[in-house]
């Protein structure tokens, strides 16, 4: 039974630092920016939008360019933050994210 205590010991270390890793990815902060510069998006590694800021000259566009611009901004930010987000965990887990409760 000494197997499963050690590997008791290494799944709780391993919880450990994946919540040391989700804490670090809360704080780290992604920018984005499209449109060269006219949308600007801020987001953290866990994919929480922090904010948005657009040139007012931006918005006097066509409404369906500001609309694809805007998507795309998002888009951008939320696979950014996906990228960073599984890059770090991947860092823990090894590889071994397709195990239930790993992630």
């Amino acid at each position: 039974m000494a197997g499963v205590g050690k590997l008791l010991k290494q799944a709780q270390k391993m919880q450990k630092q994946m919540e040391a890793i989700q804490a670090e990815l809360a704080e780290t902060i992604l920018e984005v920016s499209s449109g060269g510069g006219a949308v600007q998006v801020k987001i953290n590694a866990q994919g929480a939008f922090q904010s948005f800021k657009l040139d007012p000259e931006f918005l006097k566009e066509d409404p369906e360019f500001v609309e694809e611009t805007l998507l795309a901004a998002v888009q951008e930010a939320a696979e950014k933050a996906k990228e960073t987000s599984e890059a770090a965990m991947g860092s823990v887990t090894g590889g071994m994210g397709g195990f239930p409760g790993l992630m």
